[in-house]
C-alpha cells in the first residue's frame, strides 16, 4: 500500500516536471522565434543598411514571409560596404556590410563591444566566358576541373598582371576576337566596395609571400600590384552586382570577380548561366557577411538570421553558405558540381588584414 502510494507520487512529480518543461519549452521557443510585442501583436520593424549582393535576400517575398512569421518586419537601403561608414544610420538598427573587416571598422566607430553575428559566408571566385578560361589554362594561368568550372592559379595570373600581359600574348587568344587588351580581372572600387577590397586582400596575400601584410613595409611591397590590379581596369563600379549583370548579359568583361553566391543563386533559380565557366582562385578569401547591430531588436534580428532552420534554407537559396548549417548548402547544390566546388578542393583560404591595413591599401591602389 505504501510502496503504491509512494509510486503514485513519484509519477506525479515526474507528470509535472514534464509538464513544467513543456511550458518553458514553449515560452524559450516563443521568445527565440515571435518578436511581436506580446501585447500589441504587433511586428517589430527593423531597419538596416546591407550591403547590395543581400538586396535579393531580403526582397524575397519568401523571406519576408519568414521573418513575419517570426515577428519581423524589415526595411533596408543600400550601400558600398566601406562607404557604410559615411552613412548617418540614425535610427537603423543594424549594418550588415558583406565581410568582418568593414563590420569590425563600423564596430569600432559605434562602440559596439560584443562580438559580432556572423549569419553567412561566400568565398571570392572568378567568372570567365569560356573561351576566356580555355585560353587562361592552355597557357597555365589556370587547370579546367569540370564543363563549367577550373582553378585559377593566383601567382601565375599576378605575375602576369605585374608584366601587363595582354590577351595577345597567350596562346589561343586570336581565335577569339572578344579577348583583347589587358589580362584583368573586373572588379569594384576597393574604397567603397568589399569585393574589390577583397581580391587586393587576396592579391598582396599571395604578393607577400603567403603572408598577411600587417605594416607599411608590407604595404610598400605590395603595393605596386596593387595599383596595377586598379589601373588596368578603368573606372570601377561600386556593387558587385553591376559587373556580374553585365557578365551575365553578355556585355561585359571576360573576367569578373564575384561572390561564389551569386553563381550559385543563379543556379538554384534555375537560370541559364550561358558558357559562364567558375574559377575558384587557389588562394582566395571569404565574404563573411558580418552584422552590426545597433539597437536590442536588432541582436535578435541577427540571432535569427544565424540560428533559424527556414531562414537558413533561404540563405542557400540566394546562394550563401549558412555557418551554423553547411550542409544545407551541400545538400542544395548537389546537382551543380559542374559549376560548384562545394568542397573547395584545394583551396586556400587566406585571412584577410585588418580593416585600417585594407583601407591604406586600396587608397594607395586608387592614387
Amino acid at each position: 500500500m505504501q510502496s503504491s502510494h509512494v509510486k503514485t507520487r513519484i509519477l506525479g512529480i515526474v507528470l509535472a516536471v514534464v509538464l513544467i518543461g513543456g511550458v518553458a519549452g514553449v515560452v524559450v521557443t516563443h521568445l527565440h522565434t515571435d518578436a511581436r510585442d506580446p501585447a500589441t501583436k504587433t511586428a517589430v520593424q527593423v531597419q538596416g543598411v546591407i550591403g547590395s549582393e543581400k538586396a535579393d535576400f531580403f526582397a524575397d517575398p519568401a523571406v519576408r514571409k519568414a521573418l513575419a512569421a517570426r515577428g519581423f518586419t524589415v526595411r533596408t537601403v543600400t550601400s558600398g560596404s566601406w562607404a557604410m561608414q559615411d552613412q548617418p544610420l540614425k535610427g537603423d538598427d543594424f549594418a550588415f556590410p558583406s565581410s568582418q573587416a568593414p563590420a569590425d571598422a563600423l564596430a569600432r566607430t559605434l562602440h559596439v563591444t560584443r562580438e559580432l553575428p556572423r549569419p553567412f559566408y561566400s568565398p571570392l571566385v572568378v567568372v570567365a566566358t569560356k573561351a576566356a578560361a580555355t585560353v587562361l589554362a592552355d597557357n597555365g594561368l589556370a587547370t579546367l576541373d569540370a564543363a563549367h568550372r577550373g582553378t585559377l592559379k593566383m601567382g601565375a595570373y599576378l605575375k602576369a598582371a605585374g608584366h601587363d600581359a595582354k590577351w595577345q600574348d597567350l596562346r589561343g587568344a586570336s581565335a577569339h576576337a572578344e579577348l583583347r587588351g589587358t589580362v584583368t580581372i573586373t572588379s569594384t572600387d576597393p574604397e567603397t566596395s568589399n569585393s574589390g577590397a577583397l581580391l587586393l586582400a587576396d592579391a598582396s596575400y599571395v604578393e607577400n609571400g603567403d603572408s598577411v601584410v600587417t605594416d607599411q613595409a608590407g604595404l610598400d611591397r605590395t603595393g605596386p600590384l596593387l595599383k596595377k590590379l586598379v589601373s588596368a581596369q578603368g573606372s570601377q563600379k561600386s556593387s558587385s552586382e553591376e559587373p556580374f549583370t553585365d557578365f551575365i548579359s553578355g556585355v561585359g568583361t571576360p573576367l569578373v570577380l564575384a561572390y561564389e553566391s551569386q553563381v550559385a543563386a543563379l543556379l538554384l533559380a534555375h537560370q541559364d548561366p550561358g558558357d559562364l565557366v567558375t574559377l575558384y582562385p587557389d588562394t582566395t578569401v571569404s565574404s563573411d557577411h558580418t552584422i552590426v547591430p545597433l539597437t536590442p531588436a536588432g541582436w535578435r534580428f541577427s540571432a535569427l538570421l544565424t540560428d533559424d532552420p527556414a531562414l537558413q534554407r533561404l540563405e542557400v537559396q540566394h546562394g550563401f553558405r549558412p555557418r551554423a548549417a553547411r550542409t544545407v548548402f551541400d545538400t542544395a547544390t548537389a546537382g551543380d558540381s559542374a559549376y560548384l566546388d562545394r568542397p573547395l578542393t584545394g583551396v586556400v583560404l587566406a585571412p584577410v588584414p585588418t580593416s585600417d591595413i585594407i583601407r591604406r591599401m586600396a587608397q594607395a591602389a586608387r592614387s
